[in-house]
């Protein structure tokens, strides 16, 4: 039987036998729910379960007061949306956006826009298919509201610069929120060196389980949030008439939570800040050379963006296969890539290239030795 080489990270991240050992032992020793029980078994549920907060935080320098737990990065976007932007996006205001962004980070604010009659600008790719600072520049008013980009898009393979971006967002008075989806496993992120308002993070993509994620925001913006989800957890107070509710980050955990994903997140974290962020970057950018210089001596490959600050992911269309057609030709060989629009139908568009792309994506327990590997097969 041919070995499988799962190379798809930039969808569902691969996961090490401490993620999954955490989430059983939870449920063979634990099985109980948080905050709720005075007994030991939920003691210990509790003190995995906010231990994990506290762990996120930590990754991103960030409060644990400040961290929102939620299924995924989309989910706390339409969170944003249906909290912050409820109140503060109002007729005449505007959201900007790039051409780059994950479907999550595109429809929740479509559906603000609509509902607020807002307008959304979206910032184009320069000739380096970057990000381009000077295009949001001209887009930038006093009109704006609120700026948001991918901290690395899924496709391109590139990490934007969100350091520079947030601070020209927060020159116009605009609040600024990073989907750093794709970076979390992939290198070092402080909030308060970016300049981050809000940040949100999908657990899949780090090694954690699905349905996991979170929504990172300065507290002062948090707890002038309404709730979004009513139930047990975010509550203060219930009376028939009235109830009030908890300070962040419990008045939007409705419900009873996701506690052995939470704790499996945790137990990711763990992996990353023992291996070393900066070293996992490292990596990724040696990988990322690999890949870009691989895939353009490829006469019959068409590689998706530019050169610089490439991380271990890159998508690509050939001029004699169709993506599924190279999907399925790679799977014989034993490799498992992605093939599709990688939920960002938008910039497949602006590309040229509307039925999608390849794409191939590395973790941080690969090699440059197995990119090359791949490079070789893809040749043939």
């Amino acid at each position: 039987e041919t070995l499988m080489h799962y190379l798809d990270n930039a969808e569902r991240y691969k996961k090490p036998e401490a993620v999954l050992d955490a989430v059983d032992r939870y449920y063979a020793t634990d099985n109980a729910n948080v905050h709720r029980g005075a007994h030991e078994l939920a003691a210990r549920a509790t003190a995995g379960y906010e231990g994990a907060r506290l762990k996120v935080a930590q990754l991103i320098g960030g409060d644990d007061r400040e961290v929102v737990y939620t299924k995924s990065a989309t989910e706390g976007i339409n969170l944003l949306a249906n909290t912050w932007g409820d109140s503060n996006i109002k007729s005449g205001d505007e959201i900007i956006l790039s051409v780059m962004e994950d479907h999550s980070n595109i429809i929740p604010w479509q559906r603000l826009a609509q509902r607020k009659g807002a307008t959304i600008k979206y910032v184009r790719l320069n000739d380096d298919f970057a990000y381009d600072l000077e295009h949001l520049k001209s887009l930038l008013s006093e009109r704006t509201k609120l700026v948001a980009t991918t901290h690395a898009s899924s496709v391109l393979g590139t990490r934007n610069p969100a350091a520079e971006v947030a601070d020209l967002a927060h020159q116009v008075g605009a609040v600024f929120l990073l989907d750093a989806s794709q970076t979390m496993a992939r290198g070092p992120l402080n909030v308060d060196s970016i300049g981050c308002d809000f940040l949100v993070a999908s657990g899949h993509t780090m090694m954690a389980p699905y349905g996991i994620g979170f929504l990172w925001g300065k507290y002062k913006l948090l707890d002038a949030m309404k709730p979004w989800q009513g139930g047990g957890e975010m509550i203060d107070e219930v009376f028939l008439e009235k109830s009030t509710y908890a300070p962040p980050p419990g008045r939007f955990e409705a419900g009873t939570p996701s506690i052995a994903e939470t704790i499996g997140l945790g137990a990711s974290i763990d992996i990353i800040m023992e291996t070393g962020t900066m070293n996992i970057l490292e990596k990724e950018l040696r990988i990322g050379e690999v890949l870009y210089k691989g895939l353009t001596d490829i006469p019959s490959i068409t590689i998706l963006g530019g050169p610089k600050e490439r991380l271990g992911i890159a998508s690509f269309v050939s001029a004699k296969h169709t993506p599924e057609e190279m999907q399925n030709l790679l799977k014989k060989k034993g490799y498992r890539i992605g093939a599709g629009l990688h939920s960002s139908q938008p910039l497949h568009q602006v590309l040229g290239y509307p039925h999608g792309s390849n794409r191939v994506s590395f973790s941080m327990f690969d090699t440059e030795n197995e990119a090359r590997d791949f490079i070789q097969i893809l040749r043939s």
